[in-house]
């Protein structure tokens, strides 16, 4: 991608003081840690680019220009994370045969560091998508899938906690209920726990035993849903809950130009964003950190 095309893909942007008052520091501030997250969301085993013709997508997407964008950004920034909300599998030829192998060696090959489980990576079942656990470099977590009467258990993490820079971020999944939307047979016995509940109990483990500095929140509830706008989604709990700085969503496949920038049960500001779906897109949130460990983000779309 050129410099002048990387610069007009990446002119929305949010930004964001998660202390009250605070603005983006200046990029000359010595003791300024920096960590960058790129994340995304609903790829659905797409591999190769839309084609020039595509009445949607004309020319976008891929794996390999995705490389080359989170290389460029790597080299940008080494504390850099790469994570993914889920849907991973289902949507092209490419899954039918290969049954998610190729998607999760390809994940792992550009180095992801943690997703969380959509609806349709139980495609192939739940042993289907245990069989290709061995292909993913990378970790998986949920927290409010109940995996310990099945083949997953042990094997998903409610969480991760990665230091970056001294930065310490913990990484937490939820996914969407799968009663009504999945074949019994294809989830088993996984378990489904409440959202909300589950959140409080994370994020205060995160924040007060793990002592984490950032708390993410990867999620396949979906965005909002307007039509009935009391259903758990990335919106509703943000405004409920307390502790989380970014909520990365998906299965809603919402295309925001920008993060939104949500008050939380506590009045402080949060960042929810997702990126579409296809690997069309690749988000980008900035997180600056002071010498007081005070934070201030910034986020934006990269267009593939």
């Amino acid at each position: 991608m050129k410099r002048r095309d990387f610069i007009k893909s990446t002119s929305a942007v949010s930004t964001l003081a998660l202390v009250g008052g605070l603005t983006i520091p200046s990029f000359t501030t010595k003791k300024q840690r920096h960590i960058t997250i790129l994340h995304t969301n609903d790829t659905h085993s797409h591999i190769e680019p839309f084609k020039a013709n595509d009445n949607r997508f004309p020319n976008r997407g891929g794996v390999a220009r995705r490389a080359t964008l989170i290389s460029k950004i790597r080299q940008e920034n080494k504390n850099t994370l790469l994570l993914d909300a889920g849907d991973i599998f289902q949507g092209t030829p490419y899954f039918n045969y290969f049954g998610g192998e190729l998607e999760f060696k390809l994940m792992s090959t550009l180095q992801y560091d943690v997703a969380t489980i959509g609806n349709h990576d139980f495609d192939n079942s739940i042993d289907g998508l245990y069989k290709q656990l061995p292909n993913a470099k990378f970790d998986f977590v949920s927290a409010n899938y109940d995996f310990k009467n099945t083949v997953l258990d042990t094997h998903i993490k409610p969480y991760k906690v990665i230091v970056k820079d001294g930065i310490k971020i913990g990484v937490f999944g939820l996914g969407i209920e799968l009663e009504g939307l999945v074949g019994k047979k294809m989830y088993k016995e996984t378990g489904y726990l409440d959202p909300i509940e589950i959140t409080q109990e994370i994020t205060q483990k995160l924040k007060n035993e793990e002592e984490c500095d950032l708390i993410i929140c990867l999620s396949h509830l979906g965005y909002y849903y307007k039509n009935n706008p009391n259903k758990i989604s990335d919106l509703n709990l943000a405004k409920v809950t307390k502790d989380i700085d970014l909520i990365i969503g998906g299965h809603t496949h919402t295309f925001l130009p920008k993060p939104t920038i949500v008050k939380n049960n506590e009045g402080k500001n949060l960042l929810v964003n997702q990126v579409g779906a296809y690997g069309v897109n690749l988000g980008r949130i900035d997180f600056y950190f002071d010498e007081n460990n005070h934070k201030t983000a910034k986020g934006t779309t990269i267009l593939v």
